[in-house]
């Protein structure tokens, strides 16, 4: 079985990586959109603004970002397709989502991961 990973935007490509998809609602400061190697660009995905800008990157407010964004997902008429796009996906190829936040233990990806891989367990 193919797995779902993460990682930074600006990290190079490697064999691994499978298909790819941008998952931030902004494309990534400095990443010129040739070396990027994106498959997709799922901006529809991301957190909304207004809950990006609440979190701040600050690791005290992950729990509740956690929570919050979980509850976005889960309302976003989108996130079905967007899970079966990864499941399709997986059966041929691993997935990477791919994250511009310097931190790699809280941010959007991390969530969003954790969350496709419990509905996949589901479905």
């Amino acid at each position: 079985m193919n797995t779902i990973s993460i990682k930074r935007v600006y990290e190079p490509e490697d064999a691994t990586d499978g298909f790819r998809i941008l998952i931030d609602k902004l494309w990534p400061r400095g990443m010129a959109k040739a070396k990027a190697d994106i498959a997709f660009w799922a901006k529809f995905i991301a957190p909304s603004t207004e809950l990006r800008e609440w979190f701040g990157h600050k690791p005290e407010n992950f729990p509740i970002f956690v929570q919050k964004y979980t509850e976005e997902l889960e309302d976003n008429p989108e996130t079905e397709g967007f899970i079966a796009l990864c499941k399709r996906q997986l059966k041929e190829n691993n997935v990477t989502l791919l994250y511009g936040a310097k931190d790699e233990v809280h941010n959007q990806a991390v969530v969003l991961k954790n969350f496709i891989e419990t509905k996949l367990k589901t479905t």
